[in-house]
C-alpha cells in the first residue's frame, strides 16, 4: 500500500483519521482520493480507499435502515449481541454447509438457502461444550466473485467484531481455492486468519511526541518518526508485536489490521475421495487449524471443535470454589491464555481482589489432592481450580 503521496494527500488523510462519524470518514475520504496521484504505485490505495467508502456507505444506510426498524418495530435485524463465553461467527461460500452446522450444534431451527446470496440476516445460536458457551453465528454468504458487494460488507463488519470465525468449505470443489480466495478478500480488508508475523498499532496521544515499541526491520524508530510527521502525526504510541518493516507501519496508517483467530472445517468430505481430503487438511493444516465434517449427516466431532476453538482463541477453562465447600462450580469462567489469580478476583467481584489474601488452587484432574497456596500474581492453567480467601 505505501505509494510515496505528495504532502497535499497526506494533509488531506489527516482529515480522514480526524473524522468522527461515518458521513464525515466518507466526505474526507472522498477528498483524500481526489488528491491521491493514479499510477501503479497507488493502485492498492486507491482501490483499499473505494471500497472503504463502499463499506461506509453501506454503513449509514444500516444505520438508516435500523432507525426506521426501531420506529417500526419490523425490518431485518443485521446486528447480534454478543452472549455466552465468545462470539463465533460461521463464514464461508455458498452451499458450503453453514446453516446445517449451525442447525448440527445448536438448538435453532435452519435450512439451507435456495438461492446463493437470498440471506442477508445473520443467524445466532448457542454451542455449548463442557459448560462453555460458544455463541454461533451464521453470516451472509461470502462472495469473492464481488469482493465489494453489500452483503460482503455485512459479513466483515460482523467478523471484526467477533472473538473467532469458522470458515466452512466444500470437499465437492476446489478447496484449497475457496480457502485463498475467502482468505485473499480478508486480507485486503486488514483480516488476517493466519497469525502474521507482526502486529502495528498505533495510538494518537495528545503530548509526548512519537515513542516506537517493538522489532522495526529495515529501518529504525527515527524513520518511523519521520513517516508519521510526515503525515501529520507528531504525537503516537507505535506498538509492533513480534516484527515489522516501515511498510507495515505506514500501511497501519492507512488501516486498522486484526488477526482473528479462525479454524476451517472442509465439509462434505463423505463425497470427496479420501486422498484428496487427506491432502487438502495436511496442507491447509500448515498454516491453520482443520476439522472435516459430513454436515447433512451431522457428523462432526463436537469436543474437537470445542478444544479448537479454545485453543485457537487462546483460551483457559477456570473452575471457582467457595470456602469450606467440598466441590468446585461447573460452570467455568472462560479467561485468556496468561490470566492471573488476581484477574480472576477482579472478574468475580471487585471485592475479591481489593480484600485478597491468597488463594488455593487445585488441578481438575487432581482435585481434592495437590492442593497449593498462591497469590494475586500466579499466572492460571486451563483446568484450575481456584479457592479466593479474602478480608471483605
Amino acid at each position: 500500500m505505501p505509494a510515496n503521496l505528495p504532502p497535499e494527500a497526506k494533509a488531506k488523510w489527516l482529515k480522514v483519521m480526524e473524522a468522527k462519524t461515518p458521513e464525515e470518514k466518507l466526505k474526507a475520504l472522498e477528498e483524500f482520493l481526489s488528491a491521491v496521484p493514479k499510477h501503479k504505485g497507488t493502485e492498492n490505495l486507491v482501490h483499499w480507499a473505494r471500497r472503504r467508502m463502499a463499506q461506509l456507505r453501506r454503513e449509514i444506510e444500516e444505520r438508516k435502515v435500523k432507525e426506521r426498524s426501531l420506529r417500526s418495530g419490523g425490518g431485518v435485524n443485521i446486528y447480534v449481541e454478543k452472549e455466552g463465553d465468545a462470539q463465533v461467527v460461521i463464514i464461508g461460500p455458498p452451499s458450503s454447509g453453514k446453516s446445517s452446522l449451525l442447525k448440527c450444534l445448536t438448538n435453532v431451527k435452519i435450512e439451507p438457502d435456495d438461492i446463493p446470496y437470498s440471506s442477508l440476516e445473520p443467524i445466532p445460536g448457542m454451542f455449548i461444550y463442557d459448560n462453555v458457551y460458544f455463541q454461533l453465528v451464521k453470516l451472509p454468504s461470502i462472495n469473492t466473485d464481488n469482493p465489494d458487494s453489500d452483503i460482503n460488507s455485512l459479513a466483515l463488519s460482523m467478523i471484526r467484531n467477533a472473538d473467532s470465525a469458522i470458515i466452512v468449505l466444500d470437499a465437492g470443489t476446489d478447496v484449497e481455492v475457496q480457502y485463498e480466495s475467502i482468505k485473499k478478500l480478508l486480507r485486503e480488508n486488514g483480516i488476517y486468519i493466519v497469525r502474521p508475523r507482526g502486529f502495528v498499532t498505533i495510538e494518537r496521544r495528545p503530548t509526548g511526541g512519537i515513542q516506537v515499541v517493538g522489532r522495526l526491520v529495515g529501518g529504525t524508530a527515527d524513520d518511523v518518526k519521520k513517516l508519521l510527521v510526515s503525515y501529520g502525526i507528531n504525537n503516537a504510541l507505535v506498538t509492533i508485536n513480534g516484527e515489522a518493516s516501515i511498510d507495515d507501519v505506514e500501511e497501519s496508517i492507512f488501516k486498522e489490521t486484526i488477526y482473528k483467530p479462525s479454524l476451517v472445517i472442509v465439509n462434505k468430505v463423505d463425497l470427496a475421495d479420501k486422498g484428496y481430503v487427506d491432502a487438502i487438511v495436511k496442507r491447509l493444516g500448515s498454516e491453520v487449524v482443520v476439522l472435516t465434517a459430513s454436515l447433512k449427516n451431522c457428523i462432526i466431532d463436537s469436543s474437537q471443535l470445542g478444544e479448537s476453538l479454545l485453543r485457537v482463541m487462546d483460551l483457559i477453562r477456570v473452575y471457582t470454589k467457595e470456602p469450606d465447600s467440598d466441590t468446585y462450580s461447573p460452570k467455568p469462567f472462560v479467561l485468556r491464555r496468561g490470566s492471573t489469580v488476581g484477574d480472576l478476583a477482579k472478574r468475580i467481584h471487585s471485592r475479591f481482589y481489593e480484600g485478597f489474601k491468597y488463594a488455593r488452587v487445585w488441578r481438575v484432574d487432581k482435585y481434592p489432592m495437590g492442593v497449593k497456596r498462591v497469590g494475586l500474581n500466579y499466572v492460571l492453567n486451563d483446568g484450575d481450580v481456584v479457592e479466593i480467601r479474602s478480608s471483605l
